[in-house]
């Protein structure tokens, strides 16, 4: 029962983050933002729904039990809805599961950007193995931490490409480096 309510709650809240990308994408849209990686977004999409159905498969019929260490890993997993939530909201308009680039736009720097400049990538990694460790799915969660490692390999550089062609993505980074370096050096 706990593993249901458990699953149930991700998919609906997958289900809402949907919803808001497609928001987003229609924002985006009219305003005269552009969308690149169509070729690769499939197969992020098909990573992604097959994730549910073999975790779900996994811990039906092997009969997969919470963890012993239910209370780390589930600390764990409320860490990381924090920062898509985090994320999330610090992107605004600019979130989506597609890669959108509105010429010209400013970059984010708030949030989790103002450290890293792919949070949200880091949050999916951590929850491909905090997720199917809680019900000790081991399996999926060695597949699907692989086959993510696999599309981000290819998502990341697209994202950046289009950054840089169309915004001061690298301007942005550097100045951010800058920043921080700046914040170490008064500590």
């Amino acid at each position: 029962m706990l593993f249901i309510i458990f699953i149930t709650f991700i998919i609906l809240q997958r289900a809402a983050e949907l919803a808001v990308a497609r928001s987003n994408e229609k924002w985006m849209k009219d305003r005269g933002a552009l969308e690149f990686g169509q070729r690769h977004y499939p197969w992020i999409v098909a990573v992604h729904a097959s994730f549910f159905v073999c975790y779900l498969l996994e811990v039906v019929i092997f009969e997969k039990n919470l963890s012993p260490f239910w209370p780390i890993l589930l600390i764990l997993f409320f860490f990381t809805q924090a920062g898509r939530i985090w994320a999330l909201f610090s992107l605004g308009k600019y979130w989506n599961t597609k890669i959108f680039v509105l010429p010209g736009a400013k970059i984010v720097r708030r949030g989790p950007y103002r450290f890293i400049k792919h949070p949200n990538y880091a949050i999916v990694a951590a929850e491909f193995l905090v997720i199917p460790l809680m019900f000790q799915a081991y399996l999926t969660a060695a597949v699907f931490t692989l086959l993510n490692i696999m599309v981000l390999s290819v998502r990341i550089p697209a994202e950046e490409k289009a950054l840089k062609e169309l915004t001061e993505y690298e301007e942005a980074f550097l100045r951010l480096r800058t920043d921080l370096n700046e914040d170490i050096k008064k500590v």
